[in-house]
């Protein structure tokens, strides 16, 4: 029995080397002709016309696909449909980049607190919400004072004045006979004045629900400082207003960077809530001075810039800061677009020709937010991919298959 399975196995083994082999232009009609004694040059000589023509065309096929295997095919239709937009080299001017990080703050002068005129109770004037746009007078609080002990601060301020201003008159018309003294006349005088701008001022917003907070400037709120109900003081902080129309971006410069500071002449930054890269060149930016020395609180040196808020920029934002230096020339570099990652590496898309596209790794150098400086793997004159280069990557990645398939 065990014999018999032996034997088995072997016929089995045997008839699937001969299998294996069938390509190579051999006649199966026999077993024995597989394994026997072999006579090479009987068997080139028996079937050089069909294993040798088989040979030539196998490996002319390979090196057809060795050719093409690295060329990625994307027909210009298709490549339009895709958004892909190449673009020629050429070297130009590049600044040295200082990457680091910064905030936004609201420049001096745009920003303004309404705050309280009477003591009282908060209370909102409708709808009031952070980012909201106010004008100038716009009413933000009303502070209620009923029913407290000091009373009516307006009620007070009315009868206080009223007095006054009685008294005033009266000596007023004593004071040509001389009853009453210059003196005691000069000192209702001022009571009464006292008393008709404490009046005129909480008089001016005053209304039956309470006394009016307005916005002091126009632009919009940038902070609500009290709560709806709320108890506040005569001059206590409500609500803060922003302009926004200029901005300060101020970053934060590792102390190693000194000896450059004096050569930086503008910025580019990114936000994180929208990736956006602004410059300040269009932003109407300039710089405003940078720090003699670190802060207390770090080893960093504070530069500023100040620029136009024209865009959705947030004050109090944390950034994202390029400072660009001095300028580099015949420098070449690629917006971020044209760049793909893999593992760790970066490369580019070449056009070789109409629909042909080339993958090219490339070694990046100073980045400033929009673009990258290259440092090797491509030169001026290549036609590069500038748009949808991840397009151009999966047309690569769709066509590998049948790039690489063939028959025997």
């Amino acid at each position: 029995m065990k014999k018999i399975l032996f034997m088995g196995v072997i016929g089995l083994f045997l008839l699937g080397s001969c299998n294996s082999k069938s390509g190579e232009g051999h006649n199966h009609e026999t077993e024995e002709h597989a394994h026997a004694e072999h006579d090479h040059e009987g068997h080139d000589h028996e079937n050089e016309g069909s294993g040798h023509h088989h040979d030539d065309g196998h490996h002319h096929g390979e090196e057809t696909v060795a050719a093409h295997s690295d060329e990625i095919i994307l027909p210009p239709a298709k490549a339009q449909a895709a958004g892909v937009a190449v673009s020629t080299i050429e070297p130009g001017v590049f600044n040295q980049v200082i990457k680091t990080s910064g905030q936004v703050m609201a420049a001096q002068g745009d920003e303004s607190v309404a705050v309280a005129t009477v003591a009282g109770v908060v209370s909102f004037h409708g709808k009031v919400i952070e980012g909201m746009s106010v004008g100038k007078g716009t009413p933000l609080v009303v502070l209620s004072s009923k029913n407290m002990a000091d009373g009516d601060p307006v009620q007070r301020a009315r009868i206080a004045y009223e007095t006054a201003r009685k008294e005033y008159e009266r000596m007023k018309e004593l004071l040509p006979n001389k009853i009453v003294s210059e003196k005691d006349f000069a000192q209702a005088r001022q009571t009464y004045e006292n008393a008709r701008i404490s009046y005129e001022a909480v008089a001016k917003n005053h209304s039956a629900q309470g006394q009016a907070v307005t916005s002091p400037i126009s632009g919009y709120v940038k902070n609500l400082l009290v709560k709806e109900g709320d108890y506040v003081t005569v001059g206590q902080p409500l609500v803060s207003i922003t302009q926004n129309r200029r901005l300060f971006l101020r970053a934060d410069v590792s102390e190693k960077y000194y000896p450059y500071l004096r050569t930086i002449g503008s910025a580019n930054f990114c936000t994180p809530y929208n990736n956006k890269v602004y410059t300040l060149k269009d932003l109407n930016g300039r710089l405003l001075s940078y720090g003699k020395a670190s802060g207390d609180n770090g080893y960093y040196v504070p530069v500023t810039f100040e620029f136009d808020n024209k865009g959705d920029i947030i004050p109090g934002s944390f950034v994202e800061i390029f400072l660009l230096s001095s300028p580099m020339e015949n420098v070449i570099s690629l917006p971020h677009t044209a760049l793909t990652e893999e593992q760790g590496s970066f490369f580019v898309y070449l056009q070789v020709d109409e629909e042909g596209y080339k993958k090219q790794p490339v070694t990046l150098g100073a980045d400033n937010g929009e673009r990258v400086q290259i440092l090797s793997g491509i030169k001026a004159g290549d036609k590069v991919v500038t748009q949808g280069a991840y397009q151009v990557k999966l047309a690569g990645a769709t066509n590998a298959i049948p790039a690489h398939s063939h028959e025997h």
